[in-house]
Formats: structure tokens, C-alpha cells, sequence
């Protein structure tokens, strides 16, 4: 239930609070993605330096890779991580649709009532069910869950559209029922109650995901999140679709930006409405060598900048990552030390690029709070 609702007066911006069974989260926020259960190149007491609010954790890659009963059997995710903040596991139909509609068909198939799909790893052959993306969810032990969905492309066209909404909807529905059955079976009440979030489907046609919205929302859920990605085939933010869909989401309902995204995405997001955010943006680019450092105030249009340590403008560059981080690492090492770094392909850099990136998408969030409390935007 979201508490302390903040609007702006300039937008659809707003902050609000939420209790999970590991603490209390406030709005808006960004969750780098844990895919394995670990951000990597970096520890638990890294990113509670940084101030990570919550992470995401993969349901598709955790179940092939190290297998739900053992993780069960060693006391839940967070266990296994020494977590203690909150996790949001997603319910790996985003992994598996890829392989089929992106990929080859013979990876898989979609049924009426469920997902037949092939391990990248090993061939072997395995059935995903609504309920059963539910029920490992719940045995991952996360504080938020997120219902199995058919999640196409956004070139999609508009008859295949509403055909991932009929069985999104559908299957909605049956994820709901076992997650009630599971509350009831494992005597799960209050704060001690995992989050339960639809996906909203529809492709790029705003109409479409207006009816999808409102048919989950007829279920009943803690939140709704936006499916498949929010550009178009040839990177054009979608606004009216973000919007229309953002509107026809309950205002007591969380908003979840799935896959979103760049800076500037997640600031446009937050304004049309939007309260939760993750992607692999800041850590995928750190491994490669790219910073992401501000440059200016966020109701700026060039507010931040990115610099590619990989560049030879760096090489003999004493000037500090970051000066300004809070990080002694990144106050100490020098941008031509990184760059050396990278050239020899030591693992170093690459963590110390990821926490210079966690480091400024956490600042961005506070920033953005700050904004919105005095509604600047």
C-alpha cells in the first residue's frame, strides 16, 4: 500500500513510500539488475555504501543456473546473497519470449497455458506455467514478484498485440490465484506479503495498452509494469504510449518502468508518472569502460555526460574518476589509471566503472526527489 504521496505541480512526478518484507522503499527508484543473484564486480557492502534502495534478480537465470530447490534449501535468495535490502525477481517470460519470438521458434513454443522452451545450456527442455512462475518466485523468497507475460516486440503488429494482451490477461488471472494460495499456504501476512505486479502489454498502440491496464487492474495487484521496451525500432522515446499507459494505472498502484533505462528516459518516465525503474544500462556500460558523470543540473537538457575510458584522450589524464564521488576509490584513481586499466584488461576497472555508474544513477534518483519536492519538475 503506498503511503506519503508527494505530486509535483509541474508534472505527473510523485514520491511515495511502500513497505516490503525488507524494509520500507521510496519513490522514485532505481534497481540495478543482481541477473545472477550478484551486481558484478561488486559486493553487498559496495552497494550499501552507494545506497542502493533494491535490486532486480532474474527468475529465467537463476532456475537454469543454480536451480530453485537449492536456493530454497539454503534459505532464499536473500540468504544466499547476503542481502538485506529488497529484491524484485522478475518471472523470466521476458528471457524466454526472446528466445522464441526474437530468436528461432524451435527454441520453443507458446501455448495456451503455458511456455515449452530449451536451455541455452544444456538443450534440455522445460515447461513454465503461470503458476509455476509464481510458485519459484515464492520460493525465491523475494519482496517483489512479477506475473508471467507475453511480452512481444515493439514492431509487433496491432492483431498480435491484442492477441499478448488476451493471454497476459489470462494468465494474470491465474497468476494471481496461486500467488493467493501461496499467501494462504505459507502463512504470509502484512509486511511479511511479496508485492505482486502485472505486466501491461500492447505494443505501440496506446489504445491497446489502455485496455490491457484496466483489465489487470480488475484483478487486483500492488502494481502494473510497462512491457517490452520503451523505444521504438529506431529509438524514439515512446511518449503518448509511456503516458497513456502511466494514466490508466491506478494512482495507488506502483508503476514500474521495466528495462528503463537512460538517464534521460527515467527523468522523462518520472514525469508522465512513472515510480520504479531497472535496467543493465549502468553496469553493462561499466564493464566496457563508459562513465557516467554529471554535467549540469537534471532540469537541464544536457545534464549529464558519458566518458569512454577505453579513449585515448585519457591515457596520460592524473584528473580524478570522479572528484566529486563520495568513494575514495573514485577520488583517488585517475582517469589515465583506468584507462590503463581497461588496456590490460585488469578487473579493476570494471569495478570501479560500475560503482562510479551505481554511484551516479543512485545520486540521480536523489536528485530527481529533490526536484520533485519543490516541483521543478
Amino acid at each position: 500500500m503506498l503511503k506519503k504521496i508527494i505530486h509535483s505541480k509541474k508534472s505527473s512526478a510523485r514520491i511515495c513510500t511502500v513497505a516490503t518484507p525488507h524494509g520500507i522503499l521510496e519513490t522514485p527508484f532505481f534497481m540495478p539488475d543482481a541477473t545472477y543473484g550478484v551486481v558484478k564486480h561488486l559486493s553487498e557492502q559496495e552497494l550499501e555504501k552507494i545506497g542502493v534502495p533494491a535490486m532486480v534478480v532474474n527468475t529465467y537465470h537463476l532456475y537454469l543456473n543454480i536451480g530453485v530447490d537449492r536456493i530454497k534449501k539454503l534459505g532464499g535468495i536473500h540468504k544466499l546473497m547476503a542481502c538485506k535490502k529488497p529484491l524484485l525477481s522478475d518471472s523470466g517470460g521476458f528471457q524466454i519470449f526472446s528466445l522464441i519470438h526474437k530468436n528461432n521458434q524451435k527454441n520453443g513454443k507458446i501455448l495456451a497455458d503455458k511456455v515449452i522452451f530449451s536451455s541455452p545450456l544444456d538443450g534440455s527442455r522445460h515447461e513454465l506455467t503461470p503458476a509455476k512462475s509464481i510458485q519459484i518466485q515464492f520460493d525465491l523468497g523475494t519482496d517483489m514478484i512479477v506475473c508471467l507475460d507475453d511480452c512481444r516486440p515493439n514492431d509487433t503488429d496491432q492483431h498480435q498485440a491484442v492477441e499478448a494482451i488476451q493471454r497476459t490477461v489470462a494468465w494474470a488471472k491465474l497468476c494471481k490465484q496461486e500467488y493467493d494460495r501461496q499467501i494462504k499456504k505459507r502463512h504470509l501476512k502484512g509486511k511479511l506479503r511479496p508485492l505482486l505486479f502485472g505486466v501491461v502489454q500492447g505494443g505501440i498502440f496506446p489504445a491497446l495498452r489502455q485496455t490491457c491496464a484496466a483489465s489487470l487492474a480488475a484483478i487486483g495487484f500492488d502494481g502494473l509494469g510497462y512491457g517490452a521496451r520503451p523505444v521504438d525500432e529506431n529509438g524514439v522515446f515512446l511518449s503518448d504510449v509511456l503516458r497513456t499507459t502511466a494514466v490508466n494505472i491506478p494512482d495507488n498502484y506502483l508503476k514500474f518502468a521495466l528495462g528503463v533505462g537512460t538517464p534521460e528516459d527515467i527523468l522523462r518516465c518520472v514525469k508522465l508518472g512513472w515510480d520504479m525503474f531497472d535496467c543493465v544500462i549502468p553496469t553493462r556500460e561499466g564493464r566496457h569502460g563508459r562513465l557516467y558523470q554529471f554535467s549540469n543540473h537534471i532540469v537541464s537538457k544536457d545534464f549529464y555526460k558519458v566518458l569512454n575510458s577505453n579513449s585515448a584522450q585519457f591515457k596520460n589524464n592524473l584528473e580524478p574518476i570522479n572528484k566529486k564521488s563520495s568513494l575514495k576509490e573514485l577520488q583517488i584513481y585517475s582517469k589515465a589509471y583506468l584507462h590503463h586499466l581497461f588496456k590490460i584488461k585488469e578487473p579493476l576497472a570494471q569495478r570501479l566503472a560500475t560503482l562510479n555508474n551505481l554511484e551516479f544513477y543512485t545520486n540521480l534518483l536523489q536528485q530527481i526527489k529533490v526536484n520533485i519536492r519543490s516541483s521543478k519538475i
